[in-house]
């Protein structure tokens, strides 16, 4: 509200790069919207031998409960609820759900809760327990299957308990250098969704909105000693190459002229760093040329680039520069 800058999230440049390296470079990721998290979770422990005790749950109070409480250790899928807790013993398994339930819940929900414990207790005997080293395996495992996890971290304990993982790699929210102007436009539409809605008209009032230009920052950050074992040089390669294009593919009327105009890299000798990130940040400096009043493209700016008495042990990479 102070200054009108537009920002773009970190997650919203997280996706972008999530579907370029999905659809370009054919690697699995983790967060996504085809399969639910918590399956690819359960997939995990399956594979590494251990499938968790499932029973089904008909009750639909008890079923509003699981889907309003999560609970270590139990996942709800439908009717499915599946265990992967340390103890078999019912009286264990009551007692960690009963600590989550309100007062005001106890007496219509305590004894559907200990039924529940004793149906996964007899569903547990004779399954490989989830012990702390199985979790950490079954981590181990999504960090080598999924890109994301491995750059971005992920948290791994909403369903069957994986722990989390910190991602080596951050970016900050895109601020765009100048005020912006969202513009809300008018359209009018001929389709219709309803046979109810064809009956107001001819056609439909609709709405769309605009930038009619921004130009924007980002920084991110990069923390060799979090990317020491699962990172290798050719994950960060395909995440340079992600960045520089991932617009290429994620067109549409609103944003289709969106890109990528710089990447540049500040590499450090040490990996602890030999210079603070926010110094080597103001060595680029974005301005707008100040004949321009109201910039609406590239070439309305003016990068300037400070190599001068570079720290010693810091090289900038200029991976891409218009």
């Amino acid at each position: 509200p102070e200054t009108m800058h537009g920002l773009i999230t970190d997650v919203c440049l997280k996706r972008k790069v999530r579907d370029y390296v999905h659809i370009i470079h054919e690697k699995p990721i983790f967060i996504q919207s085809q399969v639910a998290l918590n399956s690819l979770i359960a997939q995990s422990y399956i594979e590494i031998g251990i499938e968790p005790a499932q029973i089904e749950v008909d009750d639909e109070e008890l079923l509003e409960w699981f889907k309003s409480n999560q609970v270590d250790g139990f996942m709800l899928e439908g009717h499915t609820l599946s265990y992967s807790g340390e103890s078999t013993k019912d009286t264990d398994i009551s007692k960690v759900l009963l600590n989550q339930v309100d007062e005001s819940s106890l007496n219509t929900l305590e004894s559907k809760i200990k039924k529940t414990a004793k149906e996964l207790s007899k569903a547990s005997k004779g399954k490989k327990r989830i012990t702390p080293e199985k979790r950490v395996e079954a981590r181990e495992k999504m960090i080598q299957d999924y890109y994301d996890i491995r750059m971005f971290g992920a948290v791994l304990s909403t369903g069957l308990n994986a722990g989390q993982v910190r991602g080596p790699m951050q970016m900050t929210f895109a601020r765009s250098v100048d005020p912006i102007l969202p513009l809300d436009l008018t359209i009018t539409r001929q389709a219709r969704t309803t046979a109810e809605r064809m009956e107001t008209g001819g056609t439909e009032i609709g709405r769309k909105p605009v930038v009619p230009y921004g130009l924007y920052v980002s920084h991110g950050f990069y923390s060799p000693y979090l990317a020491a074992k699962n990172v290798a040089e050719s994950d960060l390669e395909i995440y340079w190459d992600a960045l520089v294009n991932m617009f290429e593919h994620d067109r549409s009327a609103a944003r289709g002229q969106m890109s990528c105009r710089g990447l540049y890299v500040f590499t450090h000798v040490n990996p602890k760093g030999n210079a603070p990130a926010h110094k080597l940040f103001q060595r680029i400096e974005v301005k707008r040329k100040e004949s321009v009043q109201a910039p609406r493209n590239f070439d309305n700016y003016k990068i300037t680039i400070n190599e001068q008495q570079m720290p010693s042990g810091v090289e900038l990479n200029k991976l891409y520069h218009e």
